[in-house]
Formats: C-alpha cells, sequence, structure tokens
C-alpha cells in the first residue's frame, strides 16, 4: 500500500510539474489575450478548464473573460458549444411582440436529438430587464444592442436549464458584468440591488465567502430596506 501511495504522490508530482512547463510556455506567446500573457496562474486554469471540457487551450484562453474579478464565457462561444455538443439541434429563437417596445421577449429552444423532444428556454422580457437592473447599469449594452443581448441571455439560460456541464457552472461575461453590483462612493445617491444580486448576497453570506457587514461596507449607500434584509438574513443564517 505505501508503494502506491509514494508511486501515486510522484505521479502527481511529474502531472503539476508537466502542467507549469505547459502553462509557462502559453504565458510567453504575444498572440493570448491580455490577462493570460506573462501570467503562468492564470495560465493553468485556462488548461485545468480546457481538460476538463476536452477543449483547446487556445480556445479557453480566448473564450474565458474575467470581468470584476470574475471568468465568464462569451456568449457565442456557449451558443457553439451546445450547437457542437451533438446532442441537441442548433439553438434556435422564438420571439414574440414587436421590436423596441415593452411587450418584446425572445426565447431559445432547440430538439434533443435522442427523443425529439422540443426544449424550450425561459422568456428574457423586458420586464425581467428592467426589474433585474442590467437596463440601467453603466454602459449597457441592452440601451445600444438590445436585440443581441436578448438573444445572447436567453441562450445562456437555455444552456443552464438543459446543459449546464458545457459552461461548468460559469455564467457569460455579459451576466457577471450585469449581475455584479457597481460600488459607489458615500454621498452619491441611493442604489439599489436588483433580484438577482440580493440572491447573489445572500448566497455568499449563508456559504460564508463574506458578511453583511463587509457588503453594506462596500455598498455604504444601499437602501434602507435592503440593509435592513440583509441583516435579518444574517441573523437568520446564524440562528439556523
Amino acid at each position: 500500500m505505501s508503494q502506491e501511495l509514494t508511486k501515486s504522490a510522484s505521479e502527481a508530482v511529474q502531472v503539476w510539474e508537466t502542467a507549469q512547463r505547459e502553462a509557462m510556455a502559453w504565458s510567453k506567446s504575444t498572440i493570448i489575450p491580455k490577462e493570460y500573457m506573462n501570467n503562468m496562474p492564470n495560465c493553468l486554469v485556462a488548461l485545468e478548464v480546457a481538460n476538463r471540457m476536452k477543449a483547446s487551450p487556445l480556445m479557453v484562453m480566448q473564450n474565458l473573460y474575467v470581468v470584476h474579478g470574475r471568468p465568464g464565457w462569451s456568449s457565442t462561444f456557449l451558443i457553439a458549444s451546445v450547437n457542437q455538443c451533438g446532442r441537441f439541434t442548433a439553438l434556435r429563437y422564438e420571439e414574440k411582440g414587436d421590436i423596441g417596445s415593452d411587450n418584446y421577449a425572445v426565447r431559445a429552444w432547440a430538439e434533443e436529438k435522442t427523443t425529439n423532444e422540443r426544449l424550450n428556454g425561459t422568456w428574457i422580457t423586458w420586464d425581467m430587464v428592467k426589474a433585474e437592473g442590467w437596463l440601467n447599469k453603466a454602459g449597457s449594452k441592452w440601451k445600444t444592442m438590445p436585440d443581441q443581448m436578448f438573444k445572447y441571455r436567453a441562450a445562456a439560460f437555455w444552456q443552464r436549464t438543459y446543459a449546464p456541464e458545457i459552461s461548468m457552472g460559469l455564467h457569460t461575461a455579459d451576466e457577471v458584468d450585469d449581475i455584479t453590483p457597481v460600488e459607489q462612493p458615500k454621498g452619491t445617491m441611493t442604489i439599489r440591488f436588483s433580484v438577482s444580486q440580493m440572491a447573489q448576497a445572500k448566497a455568499e453570506i449563508e456559504n460564508a465567502v463574506t458578511t453583511a457587514d463587509s457588503i453594506l461596507e462596500r455598498f455604504p449607500n444601499l437602501a434602507p430596506d435592503q440593509v435592513e434584509e440583509l441583516k435579518s438574513y444574517t441573523f437568520n443564517a446564524e440562528g439556523n
């Protein structure tokens, strides 16, 4: 048994050393995104993701972005991954309402090849866009290219519902940008978390990733009712 453990440890060291050498080589490339150039740790992460996905490391580096400190896939990469996985027909989009009006909505759909079942995604509506706070964030693409954003978001929701393993649990870069609260200095107008932002804050508190006090320190202008909600949630979480 001890010989087997020694052999396993030795093999693990060799794998780690090989990965480091490969990551170092990638980091010296001048055609990879800047987040990976001369950054061996980031290249190691990309190699790990590529290995799990059985994908090209270069493809992963070109499509995995860091937004507000969090990794996220490009929407086109996820759509292409679904279309190429072989389990479904290519993603298509169903629209209702009038483009540019408040009644416009889009959902993605595809058929499962083994059953021929049509798999419908979630309707992305203007009410959702506004309620989640996606529209009014600084630099929001929902204002400049709403038709494309509707399809990107609809595809992302579909993929997480029917093939979550493709994205390995990561959101798209656009989603990360939309759901990350913007920190504001003291003295500015009151801000409100969207539904998804509040849910994310509570999840981080529950999983001990952060505390309510830490969140409130970062967002001193959070609406009073949401401040109380987070404080109350902390109390309830500790009580449970």
